[in-house]
């Protein structure tokens, strides 16, 4: 049965990723004939669409991680903070992608270069925050409890990171 809702939520959810994401490339391409309107609605579904993801990736969590009521308790606590964190590593990650899609077409070697490299360092911030995590995580947790929590924050990552990557055209193709 977890298997059961936790595909089916995970579904919803690459839905929910994968259709703004076409409304947002949409308006951030009439963005440059428009007034400045189209960019506030794009960051405007930015905002709704992160909250749905935050809202399915706890609602899988709870569907597929068992705890009693104590653990529950200081488990979400310590997710909150953990959420949060790990919040502001993807302002910057999507603070990367509204810049690259805004200089796609004319985006040069070295701005190619300096995109990647900062892509890639919030990459190592994720790790680093996970790995701080684990001890806190520990604490409130058992062990195995512990260890499947950070096995479907990184599972769940891993496949919006897929499907939100997937959408961007790759940087040699605008030649």
């Amino acid at each position: 049965m977890k298997k059961i809702t936790f595909a089916a939520l995970l579904l919803v959810g690459l839905c929910v990723v994968g259709s703004p994401r076409a409304v947002a490339q949409d308006s951030s391409s009439q963005s440059a004939t428009a007034d400045g309107t189209a960019d506030a609605i794009t960051d405007q579904q930015l905002t709704l669409l992160r909250r749905d993801i935050r809202s399915i990736k706890k609602q899988l969590i709870a569907a597929n991680l068992t705890l009693t009521d104590s653990e529950a308790t200081n488990f979400w606590q310590v997710y909150e903070q953990y959420s949060a964190e790990t919040d502001r590593i993807n302002d910057t990650r999507m603070a990367i992608i509204k810049e690259y899609s805004e200089d796609y077409g004319t985006l040069t070697d070295d701005q190619a270069d300096n995109l990647i490299r900062r892509w890639l360092d919030t990459d190592i911030e994720q790790t680093k925050l996970r790995q701080r995590y684990v001890a806190i995580f520990r604490k409130v947790l058992p062990g195995k409890k512990a260890a499947t929590f950070f096995q479907l924050d990184r599972r769940i990552s891993t496949m919006i990171d897929l499907q939100l990557t997937s959408q961007l055209p790759l940087a040699q193709s605008q030649d």
